[in-house]
């Protein structure tokens, strides 16, 4: 824990459970009191009083990142609370399509349930939350992304619906990257990689493992990157 960490409030969203509950305790070990969006506040409320109860700082909050009113309302509540976000982590989404989704027959349902939350709601989040960061002239913004999006890495058509929004997000990474470069706030996205959780159990990879990535980024001092997209703490390719 540095002195610079010490005291951050950090935002998760999706974090009552798997990488951004994971992501959570490990900023609470850095010392930011961390609040868990979660669309169950129960739930998350029981995961606070899980990291509670291993000496985290922790407090839940209702956060529908699909719904704009929601995302309003959590964040104000947040402020009300706190006085402060630090830090927010878009964590919360979705993986609804598979190999046997294709892109020459697509199923626009799906697709637009999954841009709506893995792009639309995480862009709600970062609008929300960025004229807080800019009146504190601090802010981290990480973007839960996937290799999967990479546009150098893919040679196949599995989960257009997927890959596309996360892409998607990728580029609202860097264009948001360049409008708040020169006011304290640093954004970049993070692959967890193939990460073991609700969403994919077959997966032999760690939360702790997955998580560590975005914790770097969202405790980065004043001179770190922004606008980057990175694995394992190491740039990928667009």
């Amino acid at each position: 824990m540095t002195s610079e960490q010490k005291g951050r409030v950090a935002l998760v969203t999706g974090g009552n459970r798997g990488i951004g509950l994971e992501i959570a305790r490990q900023l609470a070990g850095h010392g930011h009191h961390v609040i868990l969006g979660a669309r169950n506040k129960a739930s998350g409320e029981a995961s606070a009083a899980g990291l509670g109860k291993l000496g985290h700082s922790s407090s839940a909050v209702e956060l529908d990142v699909t719904d704009p009113d929601s995302v309003q309302r959590a964040v104000t509540t947040a402020i009300e609370q706190f006085g402060r976000i630090d830090v927010l982590v878009n964590n919360a989404g979705i993986a609804i399509d598979g190999p046997e989704h294709v892109p020459s027959d697509p199923g626009f349902a799906k697709i637009r349930q999954t841009l709506d939350t893995n792009l639309f709601g995480a862009w709600a989040c970062a609008a929300a939350v960025l004229p807080h960061m800019r009146a504190a002239g601090y802010g981290r913004i990480v973007n839960l992304t996937s290799n999967m999006a990479s546009l150098g890495l893919t040679a196949d058509a599995e989960s257009p619906a997927y890959r596309i929004s996360k892409a998607a997000l990728n580029m609202l990474t860097v264009v948001l990257a360049a409008e708040v470069r020169s006011e304290g706030i640093l954004v970049n996205a993070a692959s967890p990689g193939y990460t073991r959780t609700d969403m994919s159990p077959k997966a032999t990879r760690s939360v702790e493992d997955g998580a560590d990535t975005p914790v770097w980024l969202a405790t980065l001092p004043s001179d770190g990157p922004s606008g980057g997209y990175f694995f394992e703490r190491s740039v990928l390719p667009w």
